[in-house]
């Protein structure tokens, strides 16, 4: 017999950990902060370990929960695909479009108000991951993956759909004492595991190179970095096309007009056989407006 926490237990923490606020966790979740926060304490008496450290206004991973976020979070998102395929066979008209969580987050779910306004007729399944989508097996309509610029990958469509612009941010009374990049050597650099160069290729394009790109805070998620920013824990990161919100809101605050351009942008993915069904166009054609290409 599996020994499994709770599954309410398990999202909450899961949720906890992209915001590292148990009440953004508790709007996403439709439940107060309170359950979010019971939640979480239930889970850390099952496992016996302190999963947050607790502070003023504020949480933050132990080592431990880090580590055990590292374990569960692939094993969650096969889960969330697996269900998401089985309850796609009773939606055969919706477009299931695969994309990466903080790009989700920050960038396709603010803007879908527009796309429902324009096609009411069309159901959008939204899947994240962080594993470049395999067509044949998952049977996605689209998927939002990073390709190298100018790629041809065979019975594949590709549709660029964004570059990758990056430079630092972080909070507004923050950047009150960050001047030049020589300062980023006194101040706490925020990482995030799924583009560990981030932080070596801008300084390397900003001129230096005496900084220990290794120190400072490390998380598992774009979003997670980009939250610590926010709350001033240190300089993190950003992709332009995922931050403009947030520095046009004053959250985040971009520092130096330094800017490393990648290789690598956003494109729209599609099977090559499917990508002509008008839906899936419509889908498509409209991500490309909002991006500012050319259809």
């Amino acid at each position: 017999m599996l020994q499994m926490p709770s599954s309410s237990g398990l999202r909450a923490f899961e949720a906890a950990c992209r915001y590292l606020s148990f009440n953004q966790a508790a709007e996403e979740l439709g439940v107060t902060p309170g359950a979010v926060s019971r939640q979480i304490q239930a889970l850390e008496q099952y496992l016996g370990k302190t999963l947050f450290h607790r502070q003023h206004k504020r949480i933050e991973l132990t080592a431990v929960g880090r580590q055990y976020l590292a374990e569960i979070a692939l094993p969650l998102e096969k889960i969330a695909a697996a269900s998401a395929r089985l309850r796609s066979e009773t939606r055969r008209d919706a477009v299931s479009v695969c994309a990466y969580p903080t790009f989700a987050i920050r960038w396709l779910i603010p803007r879908w108000p527009a796309l429902y306004e324009r096609h009411p007729d069309i159901d959008v399944q939204l899947i994240t991951s962080l594993n470049p989508a395999d067509f044949e097996r998952d049977d996605f309509d689209i998927a939002v993956q990073v390709v190298a610029e100018g790629s041809n990958m065979r019975g594949l469509r590709l549709d660029k759909l964004l570059e990758i612009d990056t430079y630092p941010v972080c909070s507004p009374a923050l950047a009150a004492r960050i001047r030049t990049p020589e300062d980023l050597r006194d101040a706490v650099l925020v990482h995030e595991s799924p583009r560990p160069t981030d932080w070596p290729r801008w300084l390397k394009e900003a001129g230096i190179d005496d900084i220990d790109t290794n120190k400072g805070l490390h998380f598992e998620s774009a979003n997670m970095a980009l939250h610590a920013a926010m709350n001033g824990l240190g300089v993190a990161i950003g992709i332009d096309a995922l931050v403009r919100d947030d520095i046009a809101a004053g959250r985040l605050v971009r520092l130096f007009d330094v800017v490393r351009r990648s290789g690598f942008p956003f494109h729209i993915v599609s099977s090559a056989r499917k990508a002509s069904r008008p839906k899936l166009a419509a889908v498509r054609e409209w991500m490309l407006e909002e991006a500012g290409q050319a259809v």
